[in-house]
């Protein structure tokens, strides 16, 4: 996955931009990061929705891994572009163990990630993330989402057909993995652009 995401990086953000967007944006909006607040985002790429995290979050802490160098390095050079000093960290690492200490963030997200996972490893993730929030905690995720009209089946056909022309990412619903790990008030939004069909989802831990 690390040597897939490598060759890709340098055109990423052309995909992104032309079938992503509209889910990422609709993701940073309902995590609602306040500032002040200390943010997780597990599997950053280059950058997209980190920027975005940093600017809405000025005077607190945002923290971001990813496993691959050469999107790292990408998201750094936006990071720095977003003006918010030293008020964020980036590194390498990897969402099944992360490498930060239990109760740590007020808010963990992250963007077209699960879908790159096996299903039967949804839960132990979510409940890595869950260990890494505070009581009370906002988890936000995006990800392909299963087809919900005739015209979104091509993209599961594309990844049939070669996984890397997608990156890896086939549809998912991820709602019920959220309740299964322990989160609650889950809500989930079907976004699709030029029929690309994502999904947005929001949880919370017990207080």
């Amino acid at each position: 996955m690390c040597r897939t995401y490598t060759w890709i990086a340098p055109t990423h953000d052309l995909l992104a931009l032309l079938v992503e967007r509209r889910a990422r944006r609709l993701a940073v909006e309902w995590a609602a990061p306040r500032n002040g607040e200390r943010v997780l985002e597990v599997g950053v790429g280059t950058g997209l929705s980190f920027q975005k995290l940093l600017r809405r979050n000025p005077s607190g802490f945002t923290d971001g891994i990813d496993l691959t160098p050469a999107m790292l390095r990408l998201a750094r050079w936006r990071a720095r572009r977003a003006g918010t000093a030293s008020h964020w960290r980036l590194q390498e690492g990897d969402a099944y163990d992360l490498p930060f200490p239990a109760g740590t963030f007020d808010l963990a997200f992250s963007s077209y990630v699960f879908d790159l996972l096996p299903e039967a490893d949804f839960v132990p993730v979510l409940r890595e993330f869950a260990r890494v929030l505070r009581p009370g905690g906002r988890i936000v995720l995006a990800a392909m989402t299963k087809p919900r009209a005739w015209y979104e089946r091509g993209w599961n056909a594309l990844y049939r057909l070669w996984p890397p022309l997608l990156g890896g990412c086939r549809g998912v619903r991820l709602t019920f993995f959220l309740r299964k790990a322990g989160y609650q008030s889950v809500r989930r939004r079907h976004v699709s652009q030029l029929t690309f069909p994502s999904e947005v989802v929001h949880g919370t831990l017990p207080r």
